[in-house]
């Protein structure tokens, strides 16, 4: 009963006239970010934090909630249409959505897509409600031992699930906890690694970290490109439905990637792009039916399932957020940023202290879900056009709205600069390197945050480092973050982790 009592307190917030407004704003955001190629939701919300100030906490993060699911939605738009995956979970989609289009089954293959989204979403955020307030439950009993090591096997399991180089992933966790070092040391007051440099002795700022490292290390990026990458799908999209046979085949694609991405999206490191990988390769692995599209060559499971995988994991990515205070991946980290803009302990106790926040956001996810199907199906004519603006058209006013919104979060020269300095840094670090920047932003936000509770841990303990292996919990999280990194320096599973994330 507990749980109909708050879904029902959820919607009375969501449905409110100024909530509603902000969900589909966050939406169509989402929506419209997902269909450009080249921007993405991690870049979008970097950009838009700053906005948040002035809104209510609830408003803020339904909207930022939206921008993120929402690009899951609209990135399969172009990787059907033009092959482009507008959003990194669209890759694999474009490997037989866009052999559809091509064969004049583009209609067939957005509503898979859609369809298969909505189901996700709908199931995802079900988990999320289901599994909350236990989970909460069990965060209470976590002590700043527990929390330390939490946060060790969230950074190893970042690690783990970044595509590429292990040696990479590592490098960009350990100057993320640099980077989060720089500052006033909050025991002794004294100024560490600042330079001498005033506007260092307070830190740098997350929102600056995020706007220069994907707003203007994209930018960068997409400007070294020519018009000619941008490709655009003049043919008319029609019979959107798909047949009996369609929907026969992608069903059981689109359960097995709900189930798939609702465990995945838990997981740190970017679980719903690795769900959408791991669904396409489940799929491949079963067998075809008689009369049936190869893979590659236009099976509407191969659009489905990896669809249906990405939308469950994006909604579920939500469980650690808001139950533990640990962000899994690049967009929860900056959903920390945005919730601490408003004085939000992210955690257990934001179910206890602002339940009209917590059960909000999670009403709002459904309502959003369904605002997206009417988004994306009808109006695929509106994206389409999207499509023809000139890159060179877009970046001026990114690069704006990216300059003035730094600035009025410390009225600060200081900052722009250093956007401009992440920026370049973003770019060859992130793009010429082949580094992954999620690590980067997990470690940045997690460094303070793990300071923090060692050294409680070990005031607590009088300076005993046995508290972290002495309680039962902490023991297991340290051993659960042991086991992972054995695991996955394996041979066996090394090799099979590389074919995972190279899937062309």
């Amino acid at each position: 009963m507990d749980l109909f009592n708050n879904l029902a307190l959820g919607f009375g917030v969501a449905f409110t006239l100024q909530n509603l407004m902000y969900a589909f704003i966050g939406c169509l955001l989402g929506t419209l970010i997902g269909v450009l190629p080249g921007i993405g939701p991690v870049a979008t919300i970097a950009m838009l934090l700053p906005a948040t100030y002035a809104l209510p906490p609830v408003a803020a993060l339904i909207m930022l909630a939206g921008i993120y699911y929402g690009a899951q939605y609209g990135g399969s738009t172009t990787a059907i249409l033009v092959n482009l995956p507008g959003e990194s979970s669209s890759v694999v989609t474009t490997l037989d959505g866009y052999q559809m289009a091509r064969q004049g089954r583009a209609g067939p293959a957005l509503a898979a897509a859609g369809i298969g989204s909505f189901f996700a979403g709908c199931v995802g955020t079900l988990i999320l409600a289901a599994f909350a307030a236990p989970l909460t439950e069990v965060a209470f009993k976590f002590g700043p031992a527990e929390y330390f090591s939490l946060m060790i096997l969230g950074l190893i399991g970042a690690v783990v699930l970044a595509s590429g180089s292990l040696l990479k992933a590592l490098s960009m966790i350990i100057l993320g906890l640099l980077l989060g070092l720089i500052g006033t040391d909050v025991n002794s007051g004294v100024a560490r690694y600042s330079f001498d440099i005033p506007e260092l002795t307070d830190g740098i700022g997350f929102i600056v970290i995020a706007m220069g490292v994907f707003g203007y290390g994209e930018i960068i990026s997409n400007l070294g490109k020519s018009d000619d990458e941008r490709e655009v799908f003049t043919a008319k999209v029609t019979g959107l439905m798909p047949n009996a046979e369609d929907f026969k085949r992608m069903a059981p694609a689109i359960l097995r990637g709900t189930t798939l991405g609702s465990a995945l999206g838990i997981l740190p490191g970017g679980g719903a792009l690795l769900a959408a990988f791991a669904a396409y390769t489940i799929e491949k692995k079963t067998k075809l039916k008689p009369g049936e599209m190869p893979f590659g060559k236009g099976n509407i499971r191969g659009v489905a399932a990896p669809e249906s995988a990405n939308n469950a994991g994006s909604q579920t990515s939500f469980i650690p957020l808001l139950t533990l205070g640990i962000p899994p991946n690049a967009v929860m980290a900056l959903m920390v940023g945005a919730m601490t803009i408003h004085n939000i302990q992210p955690g257990p106790q934001v179910m206890t202290s602002n339940p009209e926040l917590f059960w909000g956001l999670i009403a709002s996810m459904w309502i959003g879900n369904a605002m997206l199907i009417i988004l994306n199906l009808p109006l695929i004519g509106i994206w389409i056009k999207l499509l023809t603006v000139p890159y060179r058209w877009l970046f001026p006013a990114i690069v704006l709205f990216c300059s003035i919104g730094v600035y009025s979060t410390n009225n600060n020269t200081w900052d722009i600069w250093m956007v401009a300095a992440f920026g370049v840094i973003g770019y060859m670090a992130f793009i010429k390197l082949g580094c992954e920047p999620a690590p980067l932003l997990l470690g940045f936000i997690l460094g303070p945050m793990m300071e923090e509770n060692l050294r409680r841990a070990m005031l607590l303990s009088r300076g005993d480092w046995s508290v972290f292996v002495t309680r039962p919990l902490s023991l297991g999280l340290l051993i659960a973050a042991a086991l992972l990194l054995v695991i996955v320096l394996l041979p066996s599973v090394k090799k099979k982790r590389e074919e995972t994330f190279v899937e062309d």
